[in-house]
Order: structure tokens, then C-alpha cells, then sequence
């Protein structure tokens, strides 16, 4: 499959890299086509590893990966391109984290809109899937790092393409039955407003490898 991967940072390099390995062809999309941690990442990344702009990633790929910062999530998909998102799988792992000077994080949005749902009311061809954004990158495309069961969440309008972006987090290693589908797309409210949590917890293990099992009883 050709997959597009708007953004050039860390999340956007290790499932680049994840998902040449797996036998994908990748262009890593960033604002300027001389990007310099895009052309490093093509480079060690083989032939089926590209750099390009957001135009071109999103141009490229029969699915898209917006693995950008949440506040920059809009603007670097505007400049991808309406006309290239359209009828596409849009997978959206960004979340709405503002940093202040002192370091404390606020969400911006929450409560009544999400990232996801911004980008799918503004490019409503496209077929916005949230998914990935409750773990870090490490064990987005390698879950058997931690022991046991543990769960990730979709939300999305499309069924079908909710069922393709199970089938590609099964090549990252992902059961389907570890995957919670919350619905429709306004549930990456729930998802993207974790973070906070996320982040505590993160601090107080001193580690990003964690992650949340939801245990139901008999």
C-alpha cells in the first residue's frame, strides 16, 4: 500500500519506518520539500521510503497519517490539500496539547469538539478515523513491549473505514479484539482529553511505555 504520513517528528518517523518494514511504500510529508529530518529519514529508509511535502505525502497515499502536533494539525492538512484527502482513510493520532511557559498542558479543544472532529467538519470527503493517540510511538507499532492485554480506541463516522484501519494496526501487532471502538467520530473527545492523564502518569512512572487494559466483569 502507498501511505502518506503528514508530519516529519518522531511519531511520523517510527511508523514510517514501521510500515516500510512491513512492505509499504511511505512519503514522509513536511512544509518544505528540503526538510531536512525528512530527507535523514528517507535516506536510512530504503527505497520505499520518500520525502516530500504535506501536497505530496497526502497526494501519494491511497491512506493518510496525520501525525502532526494538534495545534498545527489543521493548517499542515490545509496545506496537504483538500483535493488529495478526499475519499481517502484519514487516520488522526494528534491531540490538542497547549503547553504554557510553566510547562502545564491545557487542551485546546475540549469538552464539546475535538481535533478529529475539526478535521473531519473541514475536509468531510475525507474518512477521519481517530486511533493511536492514547500511546506513545514505541508502542504504537510494537504493543508486545508491555506484558498482557491492553487496549487501544478508534472513533470514526465510516465503518469501513474503521475496519481498514483495524486491519492495518493488526500488521503493527494489534489484536482486533484489543481495539475499543467508541463510535462515531465525536469520541475522540474522550480520547484526546486522556492526555492530561497520560502525562501524569508518564511523570510519575518516569517512562512513555504504558499503556491502559480495560477489565470488565464476568
Amino acid at each position: 500500500m502507498r501511505i502518506g504520513i503528514i508530519g516529519t517528528g518522531m511519531v511520523g518517523q517510527t511508523l514510517g519506518s514501521k510500515l516500510v518494514s512491513l512492505g509499504h511504500q511511505v512519503t514522509l510529508g513536511s512544509r518544505t520539500k528540503d526538510n531536512e529530518k525528512a530527507l535523514a529519514w528517507a535516506a536510512q529508509a530504503g527505497p520505499d521510503g520518500h520525502a516530500g511535502t504535506f501536497a505530496e505525502a497526502a497526494a501519494f497515499g491511497e491512506v493518510v497519517l496525520n501525525a502532526t502536533g494538534g495545534t498545527v494539525s489543521l493548517a499542515a492538512l490545509r496545506a496537504a490539500g483538500a483535493e488529495h484527502l478526499g475519499g481517502k482513510l484519514l487516520i488522526d493520532l494528534a491531540n490538542p496539547l497547549v503547553f504554557d511557559a510553566d510547562g502545564q498542558v491545557t487542551l485546546d479543544p475540549a469538552n464539546t469538539d475535538s481535533i478529529g472532529e475539526r478535521i473531519q467538519r473541514e475536509f468531510p470527503e475525507a474518512k477521519v478515523v481517530k486511533a493511536l493517540n492514547t500511546v506513545n510511538c514505541a508502542l504504537m507499532v510494537a504493543p508486545g513491549r508491555l506484558a498482557g492485554e491492553h487496549q487501544l480506541f478508534i472513533a470514526g463516522n465510516d465503518a469501513d473505514a474503521k475496519a481498514e484501519t483495524v486491519a492495518l494496526l493488526g500488521g503493527f501487532g494489534w489484536p482486533a479484539e484489543w481495539i475499543i471502538d467508541l463510535g462515531d467520530i465525536t469520541a475522540a473527545r474522550a480520547t484526546e482529553m486522556m492526555m492530561p492523564l497520560w502525562l501524569r502518569l508518564m511523570r510519575k512512572f518516569g517512562t512513555a511505555e504504558f499503556n491502559y487494559r480495560i477489565q470488565r466483569a464476568k
